[in-house]
C-alpha cells in the first residue's frame, strides 16, 4: 500500500471514531516517514479525541518541530493545553497561532519565472487620460462685463 493510501486509510479511521486504530496506522507512517507532518498532526489529534491530553501535547510538539510557524500546530496545542487545564500555555499557543496567520498573510508567494510572470501580473490602474485644452470654462477673472453697462 502506498503512503498516501495508508494516510487516507488512517484518516478514515479517525473520522469514523476509530482513534486507537488510526493512531496505530499513523504511527506506521511516521515509522517509515518521520517527517510526515500531516500524520504527526493527526496522531496528536487522535490522542486528544481519546482524552489523553498529555500525549496529545507531546505529539503536538513533535509536529511543532517539523513546522514551527504552522498556524494549525499552535491552534491544536492551544486546544490541548486548555483541555489539560494549562490556560497560560494555551494562551501562548493561541497567540502563536494568530502570529502565524498574520505571517502567512504577509508573505508573498514566489513569482513564476519567464513569460508566465507577465501574464499573471495584475493590471495596474491607468491614470485618467488628460486631453489638452485651450478653452477654460471657469475663469472668473476673465468674465466679460454685462453688455451695456454697469459693473
Amino acid at each position: 500500500m502506498e503512503m498516501q493510501e495508508q494516510y487516507d486509510d488512517a484518516m478514515f479511521d479517525y473520522t469514523t471514531g476509530g482513534y486507537d486504530t488510526a493512531i496505530a496506522k499513523f504511527q506506521q507512517i511516521l515509522d517509515a516517514y518521520p517527517q510526515h507532518f500531516d500524520a504527526q498532526l493527526s496522531i496528536a489529534m487522535c490522542h486528544y479525541r481519546n482524552g489523553d491530553f498529555a500525549k496529545a501535547i507531546e505529539e503536538g510538539h513533535k509536529a511543532e518541530k517539523l513546522k514551527p510557524n504552522e498556524q494549525l500546530v499552535h491552534t491544536n496545542l492551544s486546544l490541548f493545553y486548555m483541555k489539560s487545564g494549562d490556560k497560560k500555555t494555551a494562551e501562548h499557543h493561541g497567540l502563536q497561532a494568530r502570529l502565524s496567520s498574520w505571517r502567512g498573510n504577509m508573505e508573498k508567494p514566489s513569482a513564476p519565472a519567464g513569460d508566465a510572470e507577465d501574464e499573471l501580473k495584475m493590471d495596474q490602474p491607468k491614470a485618467p487620460e488628460m486631453k489638452p485644452t485651450t478653452q477654460f470654462t471657469d475663469m472668473p477673472w476673465k468674465k466679460k462685463p454685462p453688455i451695456g453697462g454697469a459693473h
